[in-house]
């Protein structure tokens, strides 16, 4: 029976992914580790705390003493923990480094010290950088632009490099930009329907034509639980195939969902370093560990605005400018009335 250590279990992919694995007949016990930072909230593992499976330690991955503990007792380590947001790295690296390289660096040496079976690094599509035509596979040059994506780069390469000369039996995860209920407003979908909530405007970069690939929050656990348990350590597996869009057609599809129009939308000067396109190849993993995303995008946005809409008191607190109930009215009819 299976023991995993989940980092950053209680963040937006992580808690999804606890709350997956937890009905597996095969996994005895899940302990989740998390600093609980702005990003990370306990509320995230909702009923996951129902199942007599689940242990909770509060605490940071730099913490040698106390992920040295954790290591000694688990069989395997999906690792979520990061820092994730790119515009936040453009003021605030060292943080980046610090948690994405580091941290991941003091569960590497821990693993090695307790022989852990099995490894799961998750990372993101970005390190490979932009990628004007084309798509990138697992043997691309990494080419970060911004320092998020360096930072994760660089973990990338230090959890295989223990592979190699330590023999710590890790895979690498790398998905394209996640989308679901629970995601901290910051991030494109949920700001944006968060603020049309309010009776604010979306605020679209340039002239919307960055293009990035959607997979469902859902579709990116069930294909990290499948490297977990088939994948062959030192191996990358690419984890895309939801749906291409431009952050312009994106916003069409927000708005359309949730009954407002372009006079909702504002646009803005493009942030700096904001790469063209993304996109990957996911082939492998879906020829060696059997992934295949199935959320459609539609169906996917709808319900993840409805939870939005749902529960304001999870994302109020979240967000600094005050509540338009008015337009909360006319969106909750909107959505009521698909």
């Amino acid at each position: 029976m299976e023991k995993i250590l989940v980092t950053g279990g209680a963040g937006f992919i992580g808690s999804h992914f606890v709350k997956r694995i937890l009905n597996a007949d095969d996994v005895a016990e899940v302990t989740v580790l998390d600093a609980l930072t702005y990003a990370g909230h306990i509320e995230n593992l909702g009923v996951a705390f129902l199942s007599p499976k689940l242990r909770f330690v509060r605490g940071n991955i730099l913490d040698t003493a106390l992920v040295d503990d954790l290591m000694s007792r688990h069989t395997a380590v999906v690792h979520f923990a990061a820092e994730s947001h790119v515009d936040r790295s453009f003021h605030a690296a060292g943080a980046f480094i610090t948690t994405n390289v580091h941290g991941t660096q003091t569960l590497l040496d821990a693993a090695t010290r307790h022989g852990i079976e099995r490894f799961v690094h998750v990372s993101t599509d970005e390190v490979y950088g932009p990628v004007p035509k084309g798509t990138a596979t697992e043997e691309s040059p990494l080419r970060p632009s911004v320092p998020y994506a360096a930072s994760k780069a660089a973990s990338d390469l230090i959890a295989l490099s223990y592979y190699q000369t330590h023999g710590v039996p890790v895979c690498v995860t790398r998905s394209s930009n996640n989308y679901g209920a629970r995601q901290h407003p910051e991030k494109i979908i949920p700001l944006f329907i968060t603020r049309l909530l309010k009776g604010e405007k979306a605020t679209l970069h340039g002239r919307g034509e960055h293009v990035r690939n959607w997979l469902h929050v859902e579709d990116n656990c069930a294909g990290v639980e499948a490297v977990l348990r088939g994948g062959t350590p030192g191996e990358v597996y690419n984890l895309g195939g939801g749906t291409d869009l431009t952050s312009r057609d994106l916003t069409e599809h927000i708005l359309h969902i949730c009954g407002a129009t372009w006079e909702s939308v504002e646009y803005i000067p493009d942030r700096q370093a904001n790469d063209i396109r993304y996109s990957i190849d996911w082939s492998k993993a879906a020829q060696h560990v059997g992934y295949q995303p199935e959320r459609d995008l539609d169906e996917g946005l709808a319900e993840t605005a409805d939870w939005y809409r749902r529960n304001p008191d999870w994302w109020m607190p979240l967000v600094r400018t005050p509540q338009a109930a008015p337009a909360l009215r006319v969106f909750t009819a909107a959505l009521a009335g698909r």
